[in-house]
């Protein structure tokens, strides 16, 4: 049969855009179908303008840092709408350089929401195209809990185009995108408060860099109220109310100047899809996929965060671009799931790969689990004299003496981890660690000179 695309993706995210250039690559007569801008959550409201954020909310303690080193004192005040909308200006830019990819890989573009007709075709409004084959790669949106007055809170996505940054800004929610925002927002000079269910944030994580991320935050000024058990929004004439229970029976009633930003996690993106007309299974709320990215309709495939695999964009172009490899290239391959390493881009900032110490406690029992941990205060900050820390950790394997995991909490985590992260991968011991020389004086030296 004869169809109008090898291959057709819904969905020009990073993981969609991966695809369709490395199929055209191949020979692949590629179409993609967006109905928002190009780049999807990462570019446009996640990694690349939350991280232009981070970089702003710095300013401060490295004017405060600088007296300590003999310059005078700076005083400077941040103008809120030049930095959104700097940030904004290079999201738009992004958006252009995708566009023009997509055009010099031949790859076509249709501005539309597409949904499943069935198996082979897809609608984009009133236009219908089929494919032989067709990949999913509609990503995730965020989720607003039920909370009575949730209505007044703004999402995750809605941070970008605040005009007028907020005095006092509520947080819900302890997972990395609400703890991130909570940093950003008081480096750039908000009261923040955060609000979670758990006793700690970043559940899933190593229990080391929870604990010393928590403290961190609340030593530089973010309150926390933690085992919340119900919660209310009211809206009134000097702004929100957030009346917190906690697991004590403690009720408070927190004023919020004019935002409470809900960052309660993510889920698949599925509504108006068209699933239904197809045999592709849900399960959980996400895509059910095989290794290879296969639903259960063997010619509609599946990648990034409508997966509910792991969530990162780097994944998702993995993902992809194995498809692609696989499908188009004679190159069959699958996407591995060990050992991703990932950052939050908190403050301080973190970044993690392989087991934590509780995973590999559970695999492997407690026995044969040895952790090495390096606490200090970096270089850096001796001469401001700030109280600021560093964590290192290494989670190995008594019997094999095989590194499980490394994981940190401090100035530049991910750059530091990106480089570990190769070495854990690659099965490195302890052993080999120790015979690895430092570069000194740097903090990533304590990686390969902890007994």
């Amino acid at each position: 049969m004869s169809y109008d695309y090898d291959l057709f993706v819904i969905g020009a995210g990073s993981g969609g855009i991966a695809t369709a250039r490395r199929g055209a690559q191949y020979g692949a007569k590629v179409g993609i179908a967006e109905y928002d801008r190009l780049g999807g959550t990462c570019v446009n409201r996640g990694c690349v303008p939350k991280k232009l954020m981070v970089y702003a909310s710095h300013f401060p303690s490295h004017f405060d840092a600088a007296t300590g080193y003999g310059w005078s004192p700076v005083k400077s005040q941040l103008d809120w709408l030049k930095m959104i909308t700097a940030v904004n200006d290079e999201v738009t830019r992004l958006n252009g350089i995708y566009q023009r990819m997509l055009d010099n890989s031949k790859v076509e573009v249709y501005r539309g929401r597409a949904a499943l007709v069935d198996a082979h075709t897809v609608a984009i409004g009133d236009q219908k195209v089929t494919a032989d084959k067709i990949l999913v790669a509609v990503g995730g949106k965020p989720v607003k809990p039920s909370i009575p007055g949730i209505e007044h809170a703004i999402t995750s996505d809605d941070i970008f185009n605040l005009k007028e940054q907020p005095k006092h800004l509520v947080v819900l929610g302890g997972g990395y995108i609400g703890i991130e925002f909570a940093c950003i927002l008081k480096g750039l000079g908000s009261e923040v408060t955060l609000i979670i269910r758990a006793d700690k944030i970043l559940r899933g994580f190593d229990d080391d860099i929870r604990s010393e991320i928590q403290e961190a935050m609340q030593k530089h000024g973010i309150r926390i109220l933690n085992n919340m058990t119900d919660l209310a929004i009211t809206k009134s004439d000097t702004g929100l109310q957030i009346t917190v229970k906690q697991a004590d029976n403690a009720e408070e009633t927190i004023l919020a100047d004019a935002v409470s930003l809900a960052a309660t996690g993510r889920i698949p993106n599925l509504e108006g899809l068209g699933i239904e007309n197809t045999a592709v299974e849900v399960d959980g709320g996400a895509i059910a996929v095989n290794e290879y990215s296969q639903t259960a309709e063997p010619n509609i495939y599946a990648v990034g965060d409508c997966t509910d695999r792991i969530n990162l964009t780097p994944v998702a172009i993995n993902e992809g671009r194995a498809f692609a490899d696989t499908h188009f290239g004679g190159k069959s391959r699958t996407m591995s799931y060990e050992n991703v390493p990932t950052a939050i881009f908190t403050t301080p900032e973190a970044a993690t790969v392989g087991l934590t110490e509780l995973e590999a406690t559970e695999k492997y029992g407690e026995d044969k689990i040895k952790v090495f941990r390096s606490r200090f205060r970096p270089m850096y900050y001796t001469l401001p004299n700030h109280d600021e820390k560093t964590l290192m950790k290494l989670v190995v394997n008594t019997d094999t003496d095989q590194v499980l995991g490394a994981h940190m909490v401090g100035d530049h985590a991910g750059e530091i981890i990106q480089g570990v992260a190769i070495a854990v991968k690659m099965g490195a011991t302890k052993a080999q660690f120790d015979a690895t020389v430092g570069i000194h004086p740097s903090s990533a030296e304590e990686f390969v000179t902890m007994r």
